[in-house]
């Protein structure tokens, strides 16, 4: 297998954003000879809708997105929490990428999802809204890469998140079982 690609989406758009700040820390923790690339772009992307969703005709910021992740041997997504659930923007890419049905880039890809927020509860609604619409949409959902990170306003309010060694050796055993995944899912292929 040549260099294992894995792509991070972030599902907030803020710049700042604790979420993004996480992938930054889990580009840092990837193992060696493995590629961890942030997706830039998911703000440009419409909203799904199958009446622009035609070949040929696919708006190119969507193409580009599912160009992306069909070029990726596993997928990093990162969510935040807003009223109860996952991000408009990660489910748009979701949706995107999971078209055409049943042949969409998400197809068979494994996913790990990453959840977080201020809240105690560590955006796990959100996190289940995620793997749900992952695994309706045809990625495979890597359980054992799974991460929950509650209270970001304390435990990140001075310091950037690759500054923590306990998310440093969390985020790197996601990746490493993304990784693992990948590779699995490669190899039997």
């Amino acid at each position: 297998m040549s260099q294992p690609r894995i792509l991070a989406l972030v599902g907030s758009l803020r710049a700042a954003s604790i979420n993004r700040k996480l992938a930054e820390a889990a580009v840092q923790t990837a193992p060696e000879g493995v590629e961890v690339t942030i997706y830039e772009g998911l703000g440009d992307i419409p909203f799904y809708n199958e009446d622009i969703d035609v070949p040929g005709s696919v708006p190119a910021a969507a193409q580009a997105l599912r160009d992306a992740v069909a070029a990726a041997d596993g997928l990093l997504l990162l969510t935040p929490e807003y009223n109860g659930t996952t991000s408009a923007v990660l489910k748009n890419a979701i949706d995107w990428a999971s078209r055409p049905y049943g042949a969409g880039a998400l197809k068979d890809r494994p996913v790990a999802v990453l959840s977080g927020s201020i809240s105690p509860n560590a955006a796990k609604w959100a996190h289940g809204d995620t793997v749900k619409s992952v695994g309706i949409a045809g990625g495979r959902v890597v359980e054992e890469a799974h991460l929950h990170f509650a209270g970001f306003g304390e435990r990140f309010a001075d310091a950037h998140p690759r500054e923590d060694a306990q998310a440093l050796t969390e985020l790197a055993g996601a990746v490493a079982a993304l990784v693992e995944a990948a590779r699995g899912t490669l190899v039997s292929a």
